[in-house]
């Protein structure tokens, strides 16, 4: 479709979903919401599937909500509340998810940068929570970037609005790697090979640890942590993987290409 502001294209086990809506710095329409959901759930349900990449055309990655629709609308008509499910599918997807940002990102926009398990930037790019310049909070990405940013950085960052560089946002835990722009592809090429090596079922499970909430003691998550680690060892996706390892051959969930 010529008017569609969000592409999806799937190579070599690679699902890329790219925003494409430069005249408003991609910012999130209720349009670009609604296809943007269905390129994740797509992504999500292909088993061909095993790294989702999020990209975009134009200078920037993303603006934010889209001020022009939630200018004159109600508390109950604001896009921000449909917000949550884009961070949730992309936080909870069985599937990693890489951003990849050859330019700025702003409020909404960086909330979907944490909400991705690998994020990688241009040094050029520049991000901001901008909400409480404009008389808003950064209520909703909170729930995805605070667990990612150092406490004092965030006081800072969420109360001033100041704009800052990628290799700030890198170094405060924001994004994974700061690049020049013309290694931006292979960077993030290096991070969809390392993680197209690991089983499926294994990788979203390990996601799934990641999210957990701490256990009560120190010998109930070892008992957890003991009958997860020794089903995954028995399943068919770790004794193939044993198998593999063992005969020097890539194990069979590796995509060819």
């Amino acid at each position: 479709m010529a008017d569609e502001l969000v592409h999806y294209g799937v190579e070599a086990g690679v699902a890329t979903i790219t925003l494409d809506s430069p005249h408003n710095r991609n910012a999130l329409s209720a349009q670009l919401r609604r296809e943007l959901l269905d390129g994740l759930a797509a992504a999500q349900e292909d088993d061909e599937v095993r790294v989702i990449v999020l990209d975009h055309t134009g200078p920037v990655f993303c603006a934010g909500m889209d001020l022009k629709e939630a200018r004159g609308a109600g508390a109950g008509d604001q896009g921000v509340n449909e917000f949550p499910q884009i961070l949730e599918r992309i936080w909870t997807s069985p599937k990693p998810v890489v951003a990849k940002l050859a330019g700025p990102a702003r409020a909404g926009g960086v909330g979907m940068v944490a909400a991705a398990d690998i994020a990688v930037a241009v040094t050029e790019a520049t991000f901001a929570f901008t909400e409480v310049r404009i008389g808003v909070i950064p209520a909703v990405i909170s729930v995805t970037v605070l667990p990612r940013l150092a406490p004092r950085d965030a006081h800072e960052l969420f109360l001033t609005g100041d704009t800052f560089d990628a290799e700030r946002a890198a170094r405060i835990g924001l994004i994974n790697s700061a690049v020049p722009a013309e290694e931006l592809d292979t960077e993030v090429r290096r991070f969809v090979t390392s993680l197209s090596l690991g089983g499926p079922n294994a990788l979203a499970a390990t996601k799934e640890l990641l999210r957990s909430e701490k256990a009560p003691s120190m010998t109930a998550a070892f008992e957890q942590m003991i009958a997860t680690s020794a089903r995954f060892f028995a399943s068919e996706e770790g004794q193939e993987g044993i198998t593999a390892f063992a005969q020097k051959r890539r194990p069979n969930w590796v995509p060819e290409g």
